[in-house]
């Protein structure tokens, strides 16, 4: 293994306790319990396993049911949902290449969805958004149509909705004014200004913050964190990817959100442990555990 494979070293343990909001243990290497067990032992104590499909999203279920520190999301990620509908013959997403279904298809996968959501220890439904990054503009009806339903999932079930918002954040703020968003809602991997963070503040939707604040060109990030009101921030992995500075580029974990943390306290201007703690309690509101 070379180094820049090698996972990162153990960060300084938190004083306070905090939870991973956005994580996929299904993508990391190792078994969930090592994962469990190395973060615990540097203060992340809970974590939020977020499905992408429809099998993703069972094994998140399963995986929450399994672990009492493991809440479930479920979802079919933006991407996902283009994929169901058109196919996908490159195979980019894990299922290897697909024939499109169409519109029935995708209603199948949604009601699978909308099963998932429906259990006590699924806590959120997502990701789901618009990512105009990766999907072109023949695959956006399908991603908005999915977005929508995920939308009337999570507000019938009483559940968190997570976002996914990729190069597309006036579409997403469009669509959740046009359907109403559910009571508590969760940008993901928060990709917006310090302008959009006013309208996030406004509406009352939670910012979680990932390794990319601690990014050298990721000033805007920095200064929506700086403004948004600290009952709405929530710190996340979205791990394997996204590792924080200084390991970007190696396989990241939910071991290492303190490294975060401490990244986000600086740009607040407070200690890590006034951050700890509102993290902590921010994210058992917004997930209702």
């Amino acid at each position: 293994m070379s180094a820049k494979d090698a996972p990162p070293p153990l960060p300084e343990p938190l004083l306070v306790e905090v939870a991973d909001s956005h994580t996929h243990m299904d993508l990391q290497s190792g078994t969930v319990e090592e994962a469990l067990v190395k973060a615990a032992a540097v203060g992340v104590t809970t974590v939020v396993q977020v499905g992408c499909d429809v099998k993703g999203s069972q094994w998140a279920a399963e995986t929450a049911a399994a672990h009492e520190n493991v809440h479930a999301a479920v979802a079919l990620h933006p991407n996902e949902a283009p994929r169901i509908v058109l196919g996908d013959p490159d195979g980019w997403s894990r299922q290897g290449a697909r024939q499109g279904g169409g519109d029935a298809a995708l209603d199948d996968a949604l009601t699978e969805i909308d099963r998932l959501a429906a259990l006590p220890y699924v806590r959120g439904v997502g990701e789901t958004g618009l990512d105009f990054f990766r999907t072109g503009p023949e695959g956006i009806a399908a991603q908005e149509r999915s977005f929508r339903a995920h939308i009337e999932i999570a507000k019938r079930h009483g559940k968190a909705l997570v976002i996914h918002d990729r190069e597309a954040h006036a579409d997403v703020l469009r669509v959740l004014d046009e359907e109403g968003a559910p009571e508590r809602t969760v940008f993901h991997c928060y990709s917006g200004d310090a302008e959009m963070a006013e309208i996030c503040a406004a509406k009352g939707y939670y910012m979680s913050f990932a390794g990319n604040v601690t990014f050298k060109n990721a000033q805007p990030l920095r200064d929506a964190l700086a403004i948004a009101p600290l009952e709405l921030v929530l710190v996340e992995t979205d791990a394997p990817f996204l590792t924080p500075a200084p390991f970007r580029g190696r396989p990241n974990a939910p071991y290492l959100i303190p490294v975060t943390v401490r990244a986000m306290a600086e740009v607040r201007g407070i200690g890590e442990n006034e951050l700890a703690e509102a993290i902590a309690v921010n994210t058992a509101r917004a997930f209702d555990y």
